[in-house]
Order: structure tokens, then C-alpha cells, then sequence
């Protein structure tokens, strides 16, 4: 007999329409070149896929721990950040516990804790998609919470919270988890207090520095915490072919890394000028490799028209606070001109 509780539950919303150009996932738009994808495949050729692969993960976790400036026992590996999430979201206090989440942010979060079936503390950013610290607080003085999660930049706002915000909310005694899956665009971390603190972990992706298919995620904490949070993770969590894919691609390929995200970065810039620019565009400054905007129009008449027009970004507007609003990925210099051709096409129509 199924859970009752499943009837409550929401899938997470993800985007799968068909388009010539895909803007939508936030994914790094640059493919391995060429003699990465040879060093792969010779590594994959000696692999025998007949046997478990190595439940720990160890030369993998050296080679991420390097990558990242972390010694290896302070990270624990997961299939994407998704299933580290679950695993604090089962760890973490009781399930009878809160957990506090500022809103509209990455929805994992949210679907993790109701999967528990965990009280939930959730908080609406301010006018300027930060924490609203007041509301926080008082919030949690009405209802409990042992668990916080930040998206750090924030998706799909793509700001980074106030650092002090996130400090005195932890005060309050929340166990905090920073996912940092934007690290590579933002420069910006708490990576030295989860190395210090027993009360913070930092979540950390492949998944948006040009591996997302292989889902390699880690939570980075002290060699305590990653002791505890090891209990409950999966066994043999990280496929063999993972873990050979990213001991090449993360010792072999950090110039094309380095140079991809550099890319990624100017054109977020240059995007974000043109998008300026345009006549009944709202756009906000991000530090990720996506950007937010609002049109005066219904946020699915412009999602459809850049469909028709074979764009595809995301439609964020059934968050709260998001109306009419959409994130688009910074992709390579000719995809974000026909966005931004397609974009002005779609809201000249719609006038």
C-alpha cells in the first residue's frame, strides 16, 4: 500500500520541450573538446564494468578534493547534489524537526523535506531576492526549524545572499548546508566554515562546470559530520563510468574548465547589457551562469513564443514572488543572439 502521503507530494518540475537551442538547464554550453573525449573513451575501454565500483570513491575524492582545495576526508560524494540533499534531509534533527528555506529557490529543498514528511519554515525573499532576516526570525520564533538550506548564488534569482543574514540565522541554531552550485561563476563561499564549524556543510556540482550527465555532486564539512552523513548514503553510489569520467575530465581538462567558465562569465555580462537594453525587460544582476527577467507580458505566451521561434529557457513564474518572470542560461555567444533575437521578436508580437 502506498504512502497517503504521496498524494500531497509534487514531482520536481523540470523542462523537456523540444528546441533547437536549449537555454533552459543552466548547463555548461561547451561539449569536452576532442582529445578529453579520447582520454575518456581509452579509460572507459579498461574499466571492467563486471565488478561494484569502489564504494568509497577514494582516487575520485582526491582528485575532486585537489580540484576544490579540499583535503578528501572532509567530502562526501554524491549522485548530483540532489541525493546529498536527501541524505542532510533524513540526518539532520527529526523529522518531526522544521526545516527553514528563503523562497522561490531551487525546489529540492522543499520536495526533499515533504518526501520526510518534515514541517517546513518557509520564508519569502524580500524585494530585492535576499533573505528577509525580520520575517526569518520571526518565523522561526512561531515554528522551529533545525535544518537551513541556501542557495548560494541563489537559483533562479542568481544573487548571492548577505553573508551576515545567513550568520545570524545560523546563530539561531540551524544546522546549515551553503549549495554552492555556482561556485565556479561567483568566486563567493563559505567553504572555510564548513571546514571549522559542525554546523555547516557546503554543497558542491560537477553538473554546471560541463559534467552534468555523469551527476557528481559532494557536500564538503568536517571529518565528523562526513562520518554521519556517510551512515545513510546509498552503497556504491557513484557509478564506475562516473568516477572515471571525472578523475580525466577534473586532472586533464582544467584549462578547458577554466576556459569555458571564463566564457561563460563575459557573456553573462554582455547578456545582461543587451537585456538591459531591451524596451520592457526587467533583468537582475546574477553571479551564476543564468539569467532572470520579468516581461510585461504572461510568462508562458513569451515562453511559447521563443519555443516557436526554437528557444528554449525556463519559465519561472509559478514561484512565489515570480510573476512573469523567466532564467535563462548563458549559452555560447550565437545561441544568446538568437535568444536575443527571438526574445525581441516574441515581445514585439505580444505588444
Amino acid at each position: 500500500m502506498l504512502s497517503r502521503r504521496l498524494k500531497a507530494l509534487k514531482a520536481y518540475k523540470t523542462e523537456t520541450t523540444q528546441a533547437k537551442i536549449k537555454l533552459s538547464s543552466n548547463e555548461l554550453p561547451y561539449e569536452l573538446p576532442g582529445e578529453l573525449r579520447s582520454l575518456i573513451s581509452q579509460e572507459l575501454s579498461k574499466a571492467p564494468l563486471h565488478r561494484y565500483p569502489d564504494p568509497v570513491s577514494q582516487e575520485l575524492r582526491e582528485v575532486v578534493g585537489d580540484f576544490f582545495g579540499v583535503p578528501p576526508d572532509n567530502i562526501v560524494l554524491g549522485n548530483g547534489s540532489d541525493e546529498l540533499i536527501y541524505y542532510l534531509s533524513i540526518a539532520v534533527g527529526e523529522f518531526n524537526q522544521g526545516v527553514y528555506v528563503p523562497v522561490p529557490t531551487f525546489p529540492m529543498y522543499e520536495i526533499s523535506a515533504d518526501v520526510l514528511g518534515r514541517p517546513k519554515v518557509c520564508v519569502q525573499l524580500d524585494e530585492k531576492f535576499d533573505i528577509d532576516l525580520e520575517g526569518s526570525l520571526e518565523s522561526l520564533n512561531l515554528q522551529k526549524a533545525v535544518l537551513a538550506y541556501y542557495s548560494y548564488p541563489n537559483n533562479p534569482t542568481g544573487n548571492l545572499f548577505m553573508r551576515d543574514r545567513i550568520e545570524k540565522l545560523r546563530d539561531r541554531g540551524l544546522f546549515t548546508v551553503v549549495d554552492e552550485a555556482y561556485y565556479n561563476y561567483s568566486g563567493e563561499s563559505f567553504i572555510s566554515d564548513a571546514l571549522t564549524r559542525d554546523d555547516t556543510v557546503v554543497l558542491r556540482t560537477l553538473s554546471k562546470i560541463g559534467l552534468a550527465g555523469i551527476r557528481v555532486g559532494l557536500m564538503i564539512g568536517r571529518e565528523e559530520v562526513v562520518e554521519e552523513i556517510n551512515k545513510v548514503r546509498l552503497p556504491f553510489n557513484i557509478t564506475m563510468p562516473s568516477q572515471i569520467i571525472a578523475k580525466v575530465v577534473l586532472t586533464k581538462g582544467r584549462e578547458f574548465i577554466k576556459y569555458s567558465v571564463d566564457r561563460v562569465v563575459a557573456e553573462r555580462e554582455r547578456l545582461f547589457r543587451e537585456l538591459m537594453g531591451m524596451e520592457g525587460v526587467e533583468v537582475f544582476p546574477s553571479r551564476a551562469n543564468f539569467l532572470l527577467f520579468r516581461t510585461p507580458f504572461r510568462a508562458d505566451e513569451v515562453h511559447s513564443g521563443l519555443v516557436e521561434r526554437g528557444v528554449l529557457i525556463r519559465n519561472m513564474s509559478y514561484l512565489p514572488g515570480l510573476d512573469r518572470c523567466l532564467r535563462v542560461s548563458v549559452g555560447k555567444p550565437q545561441e544568446n543572439e538568437a535568444f536575443l533575437e527571438a526574445l525581441h521578436s516574441t515581445l514585439r508580437e505580444l505588444a
